[in-house]
């Protein structure tokens, strides 16, 4: 995560924003006395909602928990596919 002022972004936005991209960082544009923007790549914004999807019920969220658990606990098991 980057941290920097108006000012500066202002002097340096493209640099900036490359390293966002690049670099999948989050910028925080301090604004002053607890105010800021966060800039992220589209490609994490998309990520992040995408998440944020799966999470927004609770048996998603239950669901994805215990997948999560088998893969941990190694209780997964292999299945070819069929070919058409």
């Amino acid at each position: 995560m980057q941290i920097t002022t108006v000012s500066d972004f202002r002097k340096d936005i493209k640099t900036y924003l490359d390293r966002v991209v690049k670099n999948f960082e989050t910028l925080i544009i301090n604004r002053g006395k607890d105010s800021g923007i966060v800039v992220m790549s589209l490609k994490e914004y998309n990520s992040l909602m995408a998440t944020n999807h799966e999470l927004s019920s609770r048996k998603n969220e239950l669901r994805l928990d215990a997948a999560i658990d088998k893969i941990k606990n190694g209780s997964t098991f292999n299945k070819d596919l069929i070919d058409k």
